[in-house]
């Protein structure tokens, strides 16, 4: 029933497609063959990472029931899948019609897809499924120092913020933004730094295996709080401006009756709810634990015992992963 369906809206999305560009869809916004190549490589990695995520995560399943519960497997494999869904899904043809669906990618791409992923602890999944040779030659890299360094400095919260910040406020730019509509390289460079940037933001918050705390927990409510300011800002400028900021969907047709500035608004809208529920979820979550030290503290006791004493031989007691 759920394949006929999707068939059924693929089909419906297709129809709408070709209506579109026989009423004058600029040619710029048709990506062609190469576009149609990339979705191929994105989907052929995500299946590909999930197959290699499977094949870590079923030993060490069967190894010890509690290292890695199925839920956590599950949020890993679904957010890959949204990575497929925001960029190669049938429904991403909008993103060049409306803002708010433009919207919506960036959010899963940048703000959903990359905790769920996290929160599956894929860099000890990985590992375990690694073949021993390369194991044994990652272990012989990152124990050089500059590695180490780099390490340490990626997972600095003030540098994920400020990549994480810089990254959305760069390309709601409106000549990046342009830029990014017309070229199809520019498109996936966005959508690239959007994920990485989305992962960078969510390592100190979620702190997958291997890494460590490096601060007192509460810091991290100040910087889920610090975290909306540049949403607030960038959503509140495109909701309550009576001008459009990107004039470049003046030239796309418009779809479900939305105007260009009511499209603006409700891409705003959606902006602003979603992020702020989504970062409430974590806080509330650390907010309980800060006030029940007891239960945090055999918590983290449990966390520490599965990652450390219950690894297999094969994964390596402390590593640093760039």
């Amino acid at each position: 029933m759920l394949l006929a369906t999707w068939s059924w809206a693929r089909n419906r999305i297709d129809d709408r497609i070709h209506k579109d560009e026989d009423v004058g869809m600029p040619s710029h916004f048709n990506f062609g063959q190469g576009c149609g190549e990339f979705s191929v490589s994105l989907a052929l990695t995500l299946l590909l990472g999930g197959y290699r995520y499977l094949l870590g995560w079923i030993p060490l399943r069967l190894t010890s029931r509690t290292a890695i519960p199925v839920w956590r497997a599950a949020s890993c494999l679904l957010g890959l899948f949204l990575v497929w869904a925001a960029c190669e899904s049938s429904l991403a043809v909008y993103d060049h019609s409306l803002l708010t669906v433009h919207m919506i990618k960036h959010l899963l791409l940048m703000t959903v897809a990359p905790a769920l992923i996290l929160l599956g602890e894929p860099v000890r999944v990985y590992w375990i499924g690694m073949p021993l040779f390369a194991q044994h030659v990652l272990r012989r890299v990152l124990r050089r120092s500059l590695p180490r360094r780099i390490a340490r400095m990626v997972k600095r919260p003030a540098l994920c913020w400020t990549v994480s910040a810089m990254t959305l406020l760069a390309w709601h730019l409106p000549a990046l933004f342009t830029l990014s509509m017309r070229s199809e390289s520019w498109h996936m460079v966005e959508q690239v730094s959007f994920f990485s940037a989305g992962l960078l933001f969510w390592w100190p918050v979620i702190q997958p295996w291997p890494s460590a705390s490096t601060g007192p927990r509460w810091s991290m409510l100040l910087y889920l709080f610090l975290a909306t300011l540049p949403c607030d800002i960038l959503s509140g400028f495109l909701a309550f401006s009576d001008r459009v900021a990107y004039p470049v969907y003046f030239s796309t047709p418009r779809l479900f009756g939305f105007s260009v500035l009511e499209d603006q608004q409700c891409a705003a809208a959606l902006m602003w709810t979603c992020v702020t529920l989504v970062y409430l979820v974590p806080a509330a979550i650390i907010s309980l634990r800060l006030l029940a030290p007891r239960a945090s503290r055999e918590h983290d006791l449990q966390q520490s015992q599965l990652s450390g004493g219950r690894v297999p031989q094969s994964v390596p007691r402390r590593v640093e992963v760039v």
